[in-house]
């Protein structure tokens, strides 16, 4: 079988996932094309006419199987080139435009949202990585065709549905598997994306009462960071300073290196849809604290959830760190490895009669 992968917006967990899903499906003859994660409203609109410059020929040739990510316009992409239409068509969700989050001064623009519904229409199969996201999805085309000027009602959405699945991002596996509860209880990981979205001042204002409070704990702030970064980044790194051992972008290799000395991993996130990042800190010995919001509720049990204010925040680590006792060891999250989501995916990629069903 001929794939052709599409990636309009290649974030780490984008890239992450498309090089788990060719590595792991290797019997499928991949061919990938992605573009940069910069310029997002140029980019989720202007993705066809980036493709074609940059990848004409490629397009032009005929495949089995198409995988793109919802930020590609692909039923633009398919209007380009229409062999394409005759491909098995599947749209895999790592997010949705319907519900993220709005940050400061932004208004909602209708060009992702319009792309994702195109592009959810025009796929034989859509994938989602939660059911929050698939939720939220369903949720916000709803509300948004009862926004327009005219009775819009695409008798193609409840197919749509029907043709739906919830498929997580699945984790590598591990060459060797982290003890329960490894690593030091006074360490706190912070390992997002440095974004509004990730709600970082809720938790540095945490970390502040608790060090005002003369708790001792050590610091590790990681992840994705971009030309532009909340001023907050800046404010904690000055106010927090006597706690941080680890600051900043890392390499991948120094990244896992530094999960893998476990700690408490934190997330005060606005938006998540499958929260990679937690899974990953997880997976090599860390333990979760995150909201009870979101996709969180699908992956955690309550022991590893608060009520997503900051003041249960501060509690919960104040507990967990004057009393490490207390803290439950890291949930096994093996069923979302690759070795055991690997069949799933053939299953849901096969565009044969009765093909991904369960």
């Amino acid at each position: 079988m001929k794939a052709l992968l599409l990636s309009a917006y290649a974030a780490d967990s984008h890239r992450y996932w498309a090089c788990g899903l060719m590595a792991h499906l290797d019997a499928i003859d991949w061919t990938a094309i992605e573009l940069a994660p910069r310029h997002f409203q140029w980019r989720v609109r202007g993705n066809p006419l980036s493709f074609m410059s940059e990848h004409d020929e490629t397009l032009s040739h005929s495949f089995d199987l198409i995988v793109a990510t919802s930020l590609v316009d692909l039923a633009t992409l398919i209007g380009l080139y229409p062999h394409l239409g005759r491909a098995w068509r599947v749209v895999y969700f790592h997010e949705n435009q319907f519900a993220y989050p709005l940050g400061p001064q932004q208004t909602r623009r209708i060009e992702p949202l319009m792309v994702n519904l195109y592009s959810a229409l025009a796929a034989d199969r859509v994938l989602f990585n939660s059911q929050w996201n698939q939720d939220s999805f369903f949720e916000g085309v709803d509300g948004f065709l009862k926004k327009m000027p005219e009775r819009v009602t695409p008798v193609r959405l409840e197919t749509l549905k029907a043709h739906s699945e919830i498929l997580p991002v699945p984790l590598w596996p591990l060459e060797e598997v982290p003890s329960a509860g490894q690593g030091a209880p006074a360490r706190i990981v912070w390992n997002h994306r440095w974004e509004y979205d990730k709600n970082p001042e809720d938790f540095f204002a945490a970390l502040e009462t608790l060090s005002d409070k003369g708790l001792e704990f050590e610091l590790v702030v990681m992840g994705q960071v971009f030309r532009k970064t909340p001023e907050v980044f800046e404010q904690a790194r000055a106010r927090l300073a006597r706690h941080i051992t680890c600051w900043g972008h890392q390499t991948r290799a120094r990244y896992l290196e530094a999960l893998g000395r476990g700690g408490i991993v934190v997330s005060s996130a606005w938006h998540e849809f499958q929260g990679l990042a937690v899974m990953e800190a997880v997976q090599h010995g860390c333990v979760p604290l995150v909201p009870e919001r979101l996709c969180f509720p699908e992956y955690y049990a309550p022991e590893y959830r608060y009520d997503g204010s900051r003041e249960a925040l501060i509690t919960r680590l104040a507990q967990w760190l004057t009393a490490p006792d207390t803290r439950p060891n890291p949930p096994d999250l093996g069923v979302w490895t690759w070795p055991q989501m690997a069949e799933r995916y053939r299953r849901s990629l096969d565009g044969s009669p009765g093909a991904g069903a369960d």
